[in-house]
């Protein structure tokens, strides 16, 4: 999993640069206005900086959970290249909605990994949906909690005022799933028979 880990050291480390120097904060952070300026960069560079250390937490944990078994079934049949461009494009993918709703919203802003980790986790589900995860220390099998994530961030994307742009999360979820499909799309009918048989937990 050695992208995996290579993706976690980059993320943690700029994270604790970012908040060190605020300028270069600003500098990666997504903002409509400067990306309409050209400075595309924002675009990936804002998915490797958090707002706080719980944020950073969360999401390297679920990444080095799940990016290393995605990593593995994903490197014989892309590369570890195309493994770390999976994981880019889920960062640009989550947040080209927003921004094509935000773009001229000078007060608009978004950071954070959680798109890409989105995708890496529902790929992760797609493949195994009756896996028992641990969510707040309580097991949980993933297409319970694939379930409850969708629902919750489709009800918070509208209601909440929590600052988290939970719409990224959905859109980084469905290109996880959408990618995986691309690349084998037996995938889906794979699918629906393990939801159909569901095991004895």
């Amino acid at each position: 999993m050695t992208v995996t880990l290579l993706l976690i050291g980059i993320t943690v480390g700029t994270s604790l640069l970012a908040w060190q120097q605020p300028r270069l904060f600003d500098a990666l952070i997504y903002w409509p206005p400067a990306v309409g300026r050209g400075q595309w960069w924002r675009l990936v560079t804002h998915g490797f900086i958090h707002g706080d250390g719980t944020h950073l937490l969360f999401n390297m944990i679920t990444l080095f959970f799940f990016g290393g078994v995605m990593e593995r079934m994903l490197v014989p049949h892309v590369g570890a290249v195309g493994f770390a461009l999976f994981y880019l494009a889920g960062i640009v993918v989550a947040i080209l909605p927003s921004h094509l709703s935000h773009r001229h919203d000078q007060h608009y802003r978004s950071l954070g990994a959680s798109g890409a980790v989105s995708a890496v986790l529902f790929a992760y589900i797609l493949i195994q949906p009756w896996a028992m995860l641990l969510v707040m220390f309580l097991p949980m099998p993933a297409i319970a909690f694939a379930a409850i994530y969708v629902g919750y961030s489709l009800w918070a994307g509208r209601h909440a005022r929590d600052n988290i742009n939970h719409a990224a999360h959905l859109w980084g979820a469905a290109w996880g799933v959408g990618f995986m499909l691309f690349l084998e799309p037996r995938l889906l009918p794979r699918f629906f028979e393990q939801l159909a048989s569901p095991p004895a937990f």
